[in-house]
């Protein structure tokens, strides 16, 4: 069998795969950090993406920071001019729900607070066709009790993207009480779609990453605040210690110090648990709005790259 019908062969496989019942046509609501890695990730897998934001002020915000971070990639060798554009040129923006009804799954990416998330939920309900799949980014609210208000529970189910999304290649896939196995199928293909390698998981707080990371993260927030060791120490002795890629305190700067603060808060008022009390440190820097890589100062500061250039 010759090379040309291999390939050929490798391409009718993959569309069959994908014809049935798959999912084409995305809408994510929320063009925050996550919200763009999504969109990013989407989009380079050769999807259309509708990104949707509250006003055309965030919206255009989302548009500059967008272009900022994909050139920031280009300046890495990991993405080119060409890809940049085909990326950009898959995404549409809206100010509104009304372009949903044609969606296969519609993602929702805003902030971790529950009667937002609900109240979004509650709309989009009544515009999105029977059987568009609802998916929420939340890392520690309960998906249940965002699922049951819609008419379509069994259809809800969490996809948590880790940051940066581009680059983390998986995502927790959360289950409700509700959620049906066809749901959490045709979520599994998507994921594969678009590269990430998806572990089901049951709804929890925190589920897994983000339950394990914490402990972390708040411990060496602890240790900096007692003068064991500096920020840069602590981190390069978990690098080398553990083979992290990057230390706890670099690694929360990166996530956005008030999104790990979101975290804490929640899983210490539902488990109760010491180990999630948030450190003083962390609590101090969101107040002052040093959130990290976002804003350039959180336990570093950075520059326009992203690159550390000085210990707070």
């Amino acid at each position: 069998m010759t090379n040309e019908n291999l390939k050929l062969e490798d391409l009718l496989e993959k569309r069959k795969q994908y014809d049935e019942g798959s999912i084409n046509n995305i809408a994510i609501i929320g063009a925050g950090l996550m919200g763009l890695g999504i969109a990013q990730t989407i989009a380079a897998s050769g999807l259309e993406v509708l990104l949707i934001e509250k006003d055309p002020l965030h919206l255009d915000k989302a548009k500059t920071s967008l272009s900022s971070l994909i050139d920031r990639e280009i300046r890495r060798w990991s993405v080119t001019q060409s890809e940049k554009k085909a990326i950009l040129s898959r995404i549409k923006w809206e100010t509104t729900f009304n372009k949903i009804s044609g969606c296969d799954l519609v993602i929702e990416a805003v902030d971790e607070d529950f009667e937002l998330k609900k109240n979004i939920f509650q709309k989009i309900d009544i515009i999105a066709d029977k059987d568009t799949i609802f998916i929420s980014n939340t890392s520690t609210l309960s998906l249940t009790k965002i699922a049951e208000s819609t008419t379509r529970p069994d259809k809800v189910i969490g996809m948590h993207f880790l940051n940066p999304v581009p680059k983390i290649p998986l995502v927790e896939l959360v289950k409700c009480l509700h959620t049906s196995n066809e749901t959490v199928e045709k979520t599994k293909k998507f994921a594969t779609r678009i590269g990430k390698t998806s572990v089901e998981v049951y709804e929890y707080p925190g589920f897994v990453t983000t339950r394990a990371i914490v402990p972390l993260l708040n411990e060496a927030m602890y240790i900096l605040l007692e003068g064991v060791a500096t920020a840069k120490d602590i981190d390069t002795a978990m690098r080398l210690g553990y083979n992290f890629q990057m230390g706890p305190l670099e690694l929360a700067d990166s996530m956005g110090l008030d999104e790990v603060l979101a975290w804490m808060e929640t899983l210490w008022k539902t488990l109760g648990e010491p180990r999630y009390r948030a450190c003083p440190i962390l609590r101090k820097l969101v107040r002052e709005r040093k959130l990290g890589k976002k804003t350039g100062e959180g336990f570093y500061k950075y520059d326009a790259n992203g690159n550390i250039i000085a210990e707070v």
